[in-house]
């Protein structure tokens, strides 16, 4: 195992797959010759030069189109949009032509194409940075997507997500790039379906996904040490599709459930989860399954404020406390 950062992780998995196939190039504003906000492009620039690694307009918009149409004649392109903010301009191109077209082609045409995204609430970028857009693009059908919690998932979903025949959505939180974990030294491939468990237990199950996933192994450590309660965590590290099965399998277990998510509640990831806690696990529930997310506000410029809108591993363990009747 090799331990590396987040955007190492993803670097790594980007030169892997430029170095494999020269059909697959890199777009997006500022990761040629600067390396890439995150640095998550570092170095491919200088090694695989201006015609594959494109610095392009700010026109989210049209270099998201033209990345789609390349992918129809057999270019596997991974396009960056710099902030999931942006990627506001180029949802017609996502959702009615890449998530799209091969049904509509009636399986002529795939859109085999990789869109890599940082979102989330890092700090102080205000309200138009700050986008949790997750819960847009899984509804989206015909599109995948993907959100990882570590350097492994990071690694292994990218090599996936390149070799995919379906467009993949790849949401990235701002605020763990820097985080530190293990990835295998030898090439890994991470599943694009399903959850992953972050900690065993027996007694709640957490369910999280990108961020969410780490305040929720805090909010089980201090159950544990604090309160006698063995929390289990899910990595609901697949939106779309959801792991259905994987979500009744943890609840038959512990039988309560806490749906942590840093966006807002409304029409979420939580939102989901709770539809098909009712649907598929109604009689395996001892309490109802509760929700822990951002108040429903834009983001705020002001630190005080901004982390006041955004849950937090406390208001984890108070929700499972709420469920135990203490």
């Amino acid at each position: 195992m090799a331990t590396m950062m987040f955007w190492e992780a993803i670097r790594r998995a980007l030169d892997e797959e430029m170095a494999r196939d020269p059909m697959v190039i890199c777009m997006g504003e500022d990761i040629g010759v600067a390396g890439g906000t995150y640095k998550a492009t570092q170095g491919l620039y200088d090694k695989y030069g201006p015609e594959r690694v494109m610095d392009t307009p700010i026109s989210e918009n049209g270099f998201t189109g033209l990345a789609i149409g390349a992918s129809f004649v057999g270019v596997r392109p991974v396009v960056e949009i710099m902030s999931v903010n942006f990627a506001w301009l180029a949802t017609d191109q996502i959702v009615n032509t890449a998530a799209k077209v091969h049904y509509m082609s009636g399986g002529q045409i795939k859109a085999p194409i990789v869109i890599r995204t940082p979102g989330g609430t890092a700090h102080q970028l205000g309200a138009q940075h700050s986008a949790r857009m997750e819960k847009v693009f899984m509804g989206v059908a015909g599109l995948r997507v993907v959100t990882p919690s570590t350097p492994r998932q990071a690694y292994g979903l990218i090599k996936s997500a390149v070799r995919c025949e379906d467009p993949v959505l790849i949401n990235e939180h701002e605020l763990i790039y820097n985080l530190k974990g293990e990835v295998p030294d030898e090439e890994y491939f991470h599943p694009l379906e399903g959850s992953e468990i972050a900690r065993q237990g027996k007694d709640v199950s957490l369910f999280g996904y990108n961020v969410s996933v780490h305040w929720c192994l805090q909010a089980a450590k201090k159950l544990a040490d604090q309160h006698g309660i063995d929390a289990e965590v899910i990595d609901l590290y697949g939106l779309n599709p959801l792991d259905r099965a994987g979500i009744a399998e943890s609840v038959s277990k512990t039988h309560r459930a806490v749906v942590v998510e840093e966006a807002e509640a409304p029409v979420g990831v939580g939102a989901e989860v709770m539809a098909i806690l009712n649907e598929e696990c109604f009689f395996e529930m001892d309490a109802p399954p509760a929700r822990v997310s951002a108040l429903n506000v834009p983001i705020p410029y002001n630190h005080t404020l901004e982390k006041a809108a955004i849950p937090n591993a406390d208001d984890i363990v108070k929700a499972v406390l709420k469920l135990f009747g203490k």
